[in-house]
């Protein structure tokens, strides 16, 4: 499973954008391009999908840019994900097909551990926000509880 360059450079971007705003005053696209080396077409193509997500807002003129249409700790991974159309997912079949991921033998005998792998990854980028990301808080976040391990003995 690979998160695509989409996902992760729309990430990149959001938390530069968040991070280089100051005063709620728009950015420019092409700094963040050069700060984050992401070429700037693709960068007006993914932040055209931000804002019809309705997670940044558009400034025009001599001064404009793009600003947060949220703060930063209203503003989760997710929806960035979400509204470049990436879709996180671990199976190899197509969620809307009825034969599963060996055609026509139905679902492979790991088909439940990845659909469940791409639920926990989903839950997790749900619970991080920019905030998060931009505070240094990500780290640690996916901690198994020891008393739910039943490989851990008391």
């Amino acid at each position: 499973m690979k998160l695509s360059t989409r996902g992760r450079y729309a990430v990149m971007a959001m938390a530069d954008l968040a991070r280089h705003m100051p005063r709620g005053e728009p950015v420019r696209l092409s700094e963040i391009a050069d700060r984050q080396e992401i070429s700037l077409p693709y960068l007006e193509q993914l932040f055209a999908k931000l804002r019809r997500g309705g997670l940044v807002v558009a400034a025009r003129g001599p001064r404009g840019g793009y600003r947060l249409a949220r703060t930063a700790g209203e503003t989760r991974i997710a929806d960035i994900i979400v509204a470049v159309d990436e879709q996180i997912k671990a199976t190899r079949c197509k969620s809307e097909s009825s034969t599963g991921c060996l055609g026509s033998k139905g679902r492979c005998l790991t088909h439940d551990l990845w659909e469940e792998l791409g639920r926990q990854i989903e839950v997790f980028l749900e619970s991080v926000t920019l905030a998060d990301v931009l505070e240094r808080r990500v780290l640690g976040r996916a901690r198994v509880a020891d008393s739910a391990d039943p490989r851990v003995a008391a």
